[in-house]
């Protein structure tokens, strides 16, 4: 395993402290205003980065009511219908890209993003992304991968809904194309996850399968997840932050 690698001037690996990551997602709840505040009290709170979503309802889903693009009636988004309506409200406008990469950088937090198509990484790279996220849907995207590969920044993978072969092959993609420097971070994919799901021991069993950092993308409410995975060996640990107000 190599043993550090660099976000801007923050190692990361195995003998690095954790490196925290603030999950702005939808929580600005369409406000840019928000957005601004949420990276700034992130800051505050101790996070080393603040990481968007870059995508529209276009790029990312089909405007269908088959019923796989629906949402379940005990899902508290039901009201949307569709994902293409839940996802048009939640998206993070592109224009305000470049001011939220502005104001991470003016008060010292790392910024970058989670893109979804091929055209999110062309816009990302055109503003510095010093990193890349992908989503635990997207690990089976070969041709997104090989694209963030290429640009030679460092990518952070939530397996979420991944079996071994696909872990497997996206190592396979990431390093075809050029990428040596790579995290996969423990998920399950549920909001909120219950704690009893989390399989923590996957955290080690990656370390030591894969030869390379790991962590948690924590959806589980509070932070004893979070903590007990460190004990485990987490490196990374990205979880969704909000403002209460």
């Amino acid at each position: 395993m190599t043993a550090s690698f660099f976000i801007n001037q923050t190692p990361i690996g195995r003998d690095c402290p954790v490196y925290f990551i603030a999950e702005l997602s939808g929580n600005h709840k369409g406000s840019k205003d928000k957005a601004v505040s949420i990276i700034h009290k992130a800051k505050q709170a101790g996070a080393n980065a603040i990481k968007l979503q870059t995508y529209t309802a276009d790029t990312i889903t089909l405007n269908s009511h088959k019923p796989d693009f629906l949402i379940s009636e005990d899902d508290p988004w039901h009201y949307k219908q569709n994902l293409y309506n839940l996802y048009l409200e939640a998206y993070t406008p592109w224009e305000w890209h470049a001011d939220l990469f502005y104001e991470a950088k003016k008060c010292g937090l790392d910024i970058f993003s989670s893109p979804f198509d091929i055209s999110s990484v062309d816009f990302l790279e055109d503003l510095n992304c010093p990193a890349y996220k992908i989503a635990s849907p997207e690990i089976t995207d070969i041709p997104l991968l090989a694209r963030v590969a290429r640009t030679g920044k460092p990518v952070i993978i939530s397996t979420g809904l991944s079996e071994l072969e696909d872990i497997h092959l996206a190592i396979e993609t990431l390093k075809k194309n050029g990428c040596e420097n790579y995290v996969f971070l423990k998920c399950t994919a549920s909001y909120p996850a219950p704690p009893e799901s989390m399989n923590l021991n996957t955290i080690p069993d990656m370390i030591k399968r894969f030869d390379c950092p790991a962590g948690l993308s924590d959806h589980t409410l509070g932070i004893g997840v979070a903590v007990a995975s460190v004990v485990l060996g987490s490196k990374v640990i990205e979880k969704h932050f909000k403002e209460f107000s």
